[in-house]
């Protein structure tokens, strides 16, 4: 079989081919880039032609992203030649100010920190969140080789190596800085999009049970600042519950065969995409919940 940018031996293989990890991730780091890069979010909405058919957009961009994970060169050039395009054509000033950012600040998809704070960081973030709580814990080692596979994705998709911390330990500080400070916000837009992209995930009946169990582990896994702009509640019971299918999780997880736990989440992310399709033919129009939770 043709290699692709990370072989099996990578962390980020490791990392990525658990389900589990491919299930959550990439609801946390969308939550999370809406607040960590709120210029990156108003440049993306605004130029977005799939507003009527969002989760259909986001399996698009889950499947993409396994592409680039998981699938030969051949096949991640031709991801990242599409996800260029798109790029390219993001790009504009802001209408008024938001936040920090007067009216006419000019933004790009391209931009080194947008895309640093937008995607590559929310994104290996959760990753690694996500493992850790569910899986195992990273050694020092393991994080940062992680990392560094995370600054080569987003080399990939065009962001200079030097715009991101050059270690571990120096994103981390970074990180947990950037998330407390001014600059990491939500619009109502950003708010009412995020909580949707996290809680509203459609799925059929049967796969609601299941679905609820994941949004209590989304909401565990999202931090404090994140979960209080969002209005996510989050008492005592909903610790307890988190913790213990996060131990129950990580206990058993060498009993579960590695065909099971192990691999693809793209007929997940199918199944969404089908999901929405059918709601839609039927009139019934994503909806958008601002503050609010189950």
């Amino acid at each position: 079989m043709a290699s692709g940018y990370f072989g099996r031996d990578s962390t980020l293989w490791r990392v990525q081919r658990e389900r589990a990890v491919g299930m959550l991730y990439g609801q946390r780091a969308l939550m999370l880039g809406a607040m960590s890069a709120p210029l990156a979010f108003y440049g993306t909405s605004a130029h977005t032609k799939a507003a009527s058919r969002p989760f259909q957009r986001l399996a698009h961009t889950a499947k993409l992203f396994e592409t680039v994970f998981f699938g030969t060169r051949e096949e991640a050039d031709a991801a990242l030649a599409f996800v260029r395009r798109l790029h390219e054509r993001v790009r504009g000033t802001l209408p008024r100010d938001l936040g920090p950012w007067p009216a006419g600040t000019p933004y790009s998809a391209l931009d080194p920190e947008l895309m640093l704070t937008g995607v590559v960081a929310p994104t290996f973030d959760s990753a690694r969140v996500t493992y850790e709580a569910l899986a195992r814990p990273l050694g020092a080692d393991e994080r940062e080789r992680l990392w560094r596979d995370y600054v080569r994705f987003g080399e990939l998709f065009g962001m200079p190596a030097e715009a991101a911390p050059p270690s571990y330990p120096e994103f981390e500080r970074w990180w947990q800085a950037h998330l407390a400070s001014d600059r990491a916000f939500l619009t109502e837009e950003a708010r009412a999009a995020g909580y949707e992209t996290g809680f509203g995930i459609p799925v059929p009946l049967p796969n609601q049970p299941g679905m609820e169990v994941l949004e209590l582990l989304l909401a565990g896994l999202l931090p404090p600042r994140a979960r209080g702009l969002y209005g996510i509640p989050w008492t005592w019971a909903h610790e307890r519950a988190f913790a213990a299918i996060c131990a129950a999780s990580r206990r058993f997880r060498p009993l579960v065969p590695r065909l099971l736990r192990r691999g693809s989440c793209g007929p997940l992310f199918d199944l969404v995409a089908r999901t929405e399709r059918r709601r839609l033919r039927a009139g019934r129009a994503p909806r958008l919940v601002v503050g609010a939770a189950r």
